[in-house]
């Protein structure tokens, strides 16, 4: 992977330092100006930037619990571990579900069989570039008065149905890590059509303070329910502080002119790999329209195999699992086993610890674990040096 920073994002960053009046560094016009160019390119009302994809997902969940308190939250062991710890943290029960391979998101027919009167959210979560969306999930939402949270931390303009991702979602979230499709060296956003989430999360981003609310009828709806407090510091809820700063959002706005240009060249690449890597050996039936791909998909097709002790590895495939990771090393190609976060967060210390969840009702994600990598794609990506991975791969 390369970091998607050019010297123009820097050149641009020197220049808006060099101004003889000292500009504003924490969050001001540049920040309120970067939320409203994202918000115009997603399609939705209003985008919160804050300091990172992880801090997006706290500010969702935390604002969630605060208007529409506690309760269950359905969503993918393969995930990033601030998706599933920001919904534990917030006192939300987590509930996971199986997830298929062409999309590697929720599986919509076990979301069914998990929807009870405390079911508040289902987070999706859009894997390394493909569409996790379907018109199925958003008529289960929409039929049993669930929210929607899209996470789409590694899929920047991936499309359903020709709309782009995020814009579905009562909230969804961004990251602008430094390979992301789109860079702040580190930063997010939480986006959102829902007045009172948007407003919310703006208070919960600094510390819970009422005045970033830019709402008056919320304003003064506290204001008359605590009349002692001061209205200069007055504290919602015990939040935190995410602000971003304004040398983020001038990284940003350099970069979103180029994003479009940016998206199709990993989606070209993405293609081709996946035309080009042998069927027999890798699974290649994913779901490849609207994709924006973040990092090659590399999975062994499935063996049928039981969960047991030694974590269910066949030992033919354990061995050729082994023997890729060494040709790769040998090659110099760098990869991550398991896809995003690393794989079934249900094997995570933090999970096996405190909750008791049997593996064996994830056979996709489990396989998903052990027999998966990403490799690094992006905009300048040559084609020869995707042609020698191929040959790599394909002569295992």
């Amino acid at each position: 992977m390369e970091s998607n920073v050019t010297r123009s994002d820097l050149d641009n960053l020197i220049s808006f330092l060099s101004q003889d009046d000292i500009p504003r560094l924490t969050n001001g016009p540049k920040v309120v100006e970067f939320e409203q160019k994202w918000s115009d390119w997603l399609g939705v009302e209003n985008s919160v930037f804050v300091n990172s994809g992880s801090s997006a997902n706290q500010l969702t969940m935390l604002s969630i619990k605060h208007l529409y308190g506690p309760g269950e939250i359905i969503l993918s062991p393969l995930n990033w571990i601030s998706d599933v710890s920001a919904v534990i943290q917030n006192g939300f029960k987590p509930v996971f579900v199986d997830i298929n391979y062409h999309n590697l998101a929720l599986n919509e027919n076990l979301i069914l069989q998990k929807i009870n009167k405390n079911t508040r959210a289902i987070l999706l979560t859009h894997i390394l570039g493909l569409n996790g969306l379907t018109d199925t999930i958003l008529n289960i939402c929409k039929e049993n008065n669930i929210l929607l949270i899209e996470d789409v931390c590694e899929s920047h303009g991936t499309t359903h149905n020709g709309q782009l991702v995020g814009s579905f979602g009562d909230v969804s979230n961004f990251s602008f890590f430094y390979a992301h499709h789109i860079t702040t060296i580190e930063g997010g956003m939480v986006c959102t059509n829902n007045e009172e989430i948007y407003q919310h999360s703006r208070i919960f981003r600094s510390h819970g303070m009422l005045r970033e609310c830019t709402n008056e009828s919320i304003k003064n709806k506290y204001h008359e329910e605590y009349p002692t407090v001061n209205k200069d510091f007055f504290f919602v809820n015990p939040a935190y502080n995410m602000r971003s700063t304004e040398i983020n959002a001038v990284l940003g706005l350099n970069q979103i002119h180029r994003l479009n240009g940016d998206i199709k060249k990993r989606r070209d690449n993405f293609n081709y790999f996946i035309s080009h890597l042998d069927k027999e050996k890798y699974y290649t039936k994913f779901v490849l329209e609207g994709n924006s791909n973040y990092a090659f998909v590399v999975i062994f097709n499935q063996r049928d195999y039981d969960i047991v002790e030694d974590y269910g590895l066949i030992v033919e495939q354990q061995d050729k699992r082994d023997a890729l990771e060494q040709l790769l090393r040998d090659n110099k190609i760098e990869f991550r086993r398991g896809l995003s976060g690393g794989g079934n967060q249900l094997r995570q210390p933090y999970i096996q610890n405190n909750y008791n969840f049997d593996l064996n009702e994830f056979p996709v994600v489990e396989h998903i674990h052990q027999f998966s990598w990403y490799i690094g794609n992006y905009p300048s990506l040559e084609r020869h040096k995707i042609d020698k991975l191929l040959d790599l791969l394909n002569n295992l």
